[in-house]
Formats: C-alpha cells, sequence, structure tokens
C-alpha cells in the first residue's frame, strides 16, 4: 500500500504491458497443446469470444466465428436489432473520419427502438448455423428481453456493461438483483465488467457461468479520461482468478470462467491475460481488422454512442484479412494481429505447457 498525502492508501496495480511470461525449463511439442476449454455444458475448440461490438459482430461473423471452434456474441441493443437492413448505416460511418459527427450521427441512429422481432429474426438465423452463440444485453434492458433470447435458443447470455455489480440499486423502482434474476433463467449467464476482488466474488455467488473482467475494448482508456475508473487488467484478472478459487473452495466445486475483456490488441496480450488467472479472453480489436467486419474497419464500442455521455474512441483499422486468418491463420504479419490460436499454441508449447489451465500457473515478471 502507499500513502497518498494523509488521508489515502492505494496499493500498486499492473497492466498487461506491465508483464511478460517466463518460459519454463522444458519446451512442449506443439501438436500436443490442446487449448479446448469448458464453460457450463459448452466445449471450444480455443479460449477465445468475439465481443459483442457492432463493429465486428453480425449475424454472419458470429456464425463464421462459432464454424472456427470459437463463441461470437451479437450486441442485442445494436443496429442488428434496430434496423431491418443496417448496411446502409455502417456504410455511411465508415464515409465520415471526423470523429464528433462520427458520435453525433452514432447518437441519432442508435436512438432507433429495439424490435423483438428483430432479436427473434437475427437470433433465429444464427441458431439454424448449428454453432455456439450468445446474445448480449445491458443491465438496463436485459428485464426487458431477456425471456425472449432464452427462447432463442441462445447457449450463453452475456450481461455486460462498464462497470456491473451483483445488485444495481435505483430509486426509480427498477432494481435489478442478479442473484434472483440469474437463477431464474434457464440459460447460464456470463456477467461483467468487474475489476476486483470482491466484486467478481459477489457475481460468482450471484450464479453466473463466467465473468467479464475490465471494461471492454478500446472504452478502457476512455473510461478513465471521462469517468476517472480503471483498473490495470493483470491486477485485475489476477484478484478475479483468487476469487475463483475462493469460491470453488466455498462452493463445494462450482467452477466459474473468468474472461479477460479489455486491453486485449493481439495474441501476446492473450496470453499473458490467461498467464495472469482468465480462462478465456473476449476480444474486438483483432476481429475490427476482418475484412467480413460490419464496421468497414471502424470499430466502436456501446460507450460511442452513449446519449448524452460519449466515452469509447472510435478507431480506424485498415482491413487486414479474413476471420479465419486472424483465427487460425495463416499468418501474414509478425504483430501478433492475425492466427491468434496458434500464436497461443506457440507460448503455451514454448513455456511448457499443454493446456491452458496448467498455463495459469506460469510465471510472470514485471517489465
Amino acid at each position: 500500500m502507499y500513502d497518498i498525502g494523509r488521508n489515502k492508501r492505494a496499493e500498486k496495480a499492473y497492466g498487461l504491458d506491465d508483464v511478460a511470461i517466463v518460459p519454463m525449463k522444458r519446451n512442449r511439442d506443439i501438436n500436443d497443446v490442446d487449448l479446448r476449454w469448458k464453460i457450463d455444458a459448452v466445449t471450444l475448440d480455443f479460449p477465445l469470444i468475439a465481443a459483442p461490438m457492432d463493429s465486428v459482430m453480425s449475424p454472419a461473423t458470429v456464425i463464421e466465428v462459432g464454424r472456427l471452434g470459437g463463441l461470437g456474441v451479437l450486441n442485442l441493443e445494436g443496429l442488428w436489432t434496430r434496423y431491418e437492413d443496417p448496411e446502409p448505416l455502417f456504410e455511411r460511418l465508415a464515409g465520415i473520419s471526423d470523429q464528433v459527427e462520427a458520435v453525433r450521427l452514432m447518437q441519432q441512429i442508435y436512438q432507433e427502438p429495439i424490435k423483438e422481432e428483430l432479436i427473434d429474426a437475427r437470433l433465429s438465423q444464427i441458431r439454424a448455423a448449428g454453432v455456439p452463440f450468445a446474445g448480449s444485453l445491458s443491465p438496463k434492458n436485459v428485464r426487458d428481453h431477456a425471456d425472449r433470447v432464452v427462447r432463442a435458443g441462445v447457449d450463453f447470455l452475456v450481461i455486460r456493461g462498464t462497470t456491473v455489480s451483483a445488485q444495481l440499486v435505483s430509486s426509480a423502482a427498477n432494481s435489478l438483483d442478479l442473484k434472483q434474476f440469474i437463477h431464474s433463467l434457464d440459460v447460464p449467464v456470463i456477467v461483467g465488467g468487474c475489476a476486483n476482488y470482491h466484486t467478481a466474488l459477489h457475481l460468482m455467488r450471484a450464479g453466473a457461468a463466467g465473468i467479464l473482467v475490465g471494461f471492454g475494448g478500446g472504452a478502457r482508456r476512455a473510461t478513465r479520461n471521462v469517468l476517472g475508473i480503471e483498473v490495470p487488467m493483470a491486477t485485475a484478472i489476477s484478484d478475479a482468478a483468487a476469487a475463483r478459487g475462493d469460491y470453488l473452495d466455498e462452493s463445494g466445486g462450482r467452477y466459474v470462467a473468468v474472461i479477460a475483456d479489455g486491453s486485449i490488441g493481439g495474441s501476446g496480450d492473450i496470453a499473458k491475460a490467461l498467464a495472469c488467472g482468465a480462462d478465456a479472453a473476449m476480444v474486438g480489436v483483432p476481429f475490427a481488422r476482418a475484412k467480413e467486419a460490419p464496421g468497414r474497419g471502424y470499430h466502436w464500442g456501446p460507450e460511442a454512442w452513449h446519449p448524452t455521455l460519449s466515452r469509447g474512441l472510435r478507431v480506424h483499422f485498415p482491413a487486414l484479412a479474413t476471420i479465419e486468418e486472424i483465427l487460425v491463420g495463416p499468418s501474414a504479419l509478425a504483430d501478433g494481429s492475425m492466427n491468434l490460436v496458434g500464436a497461443l499454441s506457440r507460448t503455451l508449447a514454448s513455456t511448457g505447457y499443454t493446456d491452458v489451465k496448467s498455463f495459469q500457473k506460469a510465471e510472470l515478471i514485471l517489465v
């Protein structure tokens, strides 16, 4: 703990850029590495979840991620559930380079109400493809649409916000008790973001199958700049992993997945997040570079179109490769932006591990 003057004390926290993975005394054959992971009753080929951002996830890209062995998540409060054909709006946004003009347009087009028939249509399209998938709602709107989402046959309901706790308290009679709410649903729930031990533990006790750690992609720095809120990811993941272990003992063996959701720019960040204790990583930036991405190279989260307090940056990435090349290769670049799965396998093999669970014990150093 450090003194901040005479009135405050604070602990030192570390981001993913502050740590590096130490290799062990032996290596492994990369063919012996098994990246499969299980969350609730679903087993996936690798521990990567595509973030529910309009700029990267459409019904088609959710299907593609699932076909390749990952988990895609559709934002059910985005343009795909507000407009029958949102493609012209994506095209219009891609033609605007000025940030102020872009934010104003987003604030305008996202005022269109969410249409329940479009939720049904988008989820039915994905379900027909026969791949694992999830739908995402904010804590504010989850009660209005959750039953419909569950009936659509999703594998997971994701409740995702900037900061989420086990109970939303409001004087406007719309309090949300996640423990009561989650237990009323007939589908496993992934919920977040959270950034410390106590909140992670409370969300686990509320019944979550997985918790999101972090503030989600490009909103992280903007959230710090606008709200003054940030917990560096290496420390946040480690604290949540500690909560997972304590809850495992407390509950008599119930394991809750810890999913890193923020500051994940490439394959090295994914590896370090898992070495800090995460079971998987939710990524957005790598998919923003995909040729199939709806955002046409522009990437933004829901914070960017908040009607009164926008705080997420809209970032531009030139089209790089297909989703398949970004996920499983082959890679044409040496910067960690392609073949994320292959890079993670190589990290485990190089450091002496054959599966993600054992890799969570990898030694870290500060750099």
